[in-house]
C-alpha cells in the first residue's frame, strides 16, 4: 500500500496559481499603463531647488485652480528628449511644470538650451526624495494636476501624439471639470 504524500500536490497547484495570475495580468482594461496610488489623492510636496535662473514652483502652484502637467525629465534620458517635442506643444494649451530628476545642473541647463524650455516652471530633485513621493518609477514621468493639486493621471514613460490624444487630454478635461 502506498503512503499518502500532500507534497506532491504542490507543484501543480503552484503551476496553476501562477497561470492565474500571468491571466489576469492579461486581461486588465490597460495592460499598458501602470498603477498609481496617487491618481485621485492630493499632490505630495514640491520639494525642489532652483535650476539657475529659472522660474520655481511649489506647493501653492499646483493648487492655484488651473489644470496644469508636471513633468520628471533628465538631460541623461533618451526618452525624455524623444518627448519634448510635445512638452513643448502642450504647454500652448496649459502650463507645464518640470522637474529635473537626479541630475547635473549643468547638463540639464544645455538640454533645455538645445531643445527648447517649455515649463511654466522648474526646479531640481537631486536626491530623488520627490519622486519617491510622488511614486516616481522613473523618467520621463508626466502627471495631470487638477486645480485643487488633486493628480488625476500619472503616465509613466514617453508621451506620443496617441498618449497625448487618448490618455492626457481626456484627463486634464476631467480635471477641468472638477
Amino acid at each position: 500500500m502506498r503512503k499518502f504524500r500532500p507534497l506532491m500536490f504542490l507543484p501543480p497547484v503552484l503551476f496553476v496559481a501562477l497561470a492565474a495570475l500571468f491571466w489576469y495580468g492579461n486581461i486588465r482594461e490597460d495592460r499598458d499603463s501602470l498603477p498609481s496610488a496617487r491618481e485621485g489623492q492630493p499632490a505630495p510636496a514640491v520639494m525642489l531647488t532652483q535650476l539657475d535662473e529659472k522660474s520655481l514652483f511649489d506647493d501653492d502652484t499646483l493648487r492655484d485652480g488651473e489644470v496644469k502637467l508636471v513633468n520628471y525629465w533628465a538631460s541623461w534620458c533618451a526618452p525624455c528628449r524623444a518627448e519634448h517635442p510635445l512638452l513643448k506643444e502642450l504647454a500652448e494649451d496649459v502650463p507645464v511644470y518640470g522637474v529635473n530628476y537626479r541630475d547635473q545642473p549643468d547638463r540639464a541647463l544645455a538640454f533645455l538650451d538645445e531643445l527648447g524650455d517649455p515649463f511654466a516652471g522648474i526646479g531640481a530633485d537631486a536626491s530623488g526624495r520627490m519622486g519617491l513621493d510622488w511614486g516616481l518609477y522613473g523618467v520621463p514621468e508626466t502627471y495631470v494636476v487638477a486645480g485643487d493639486g488633486t493628480i488625476m493621471l500619472r503616465f509613466a514613460g514617453p508621451i506620443t501624439p496617441e498618449i497625448v490624444e487618448k490618455r492626457i487630454r481626456p484627463a486634464m478635461e476631467a480635471a477641468a471639470a472638477r
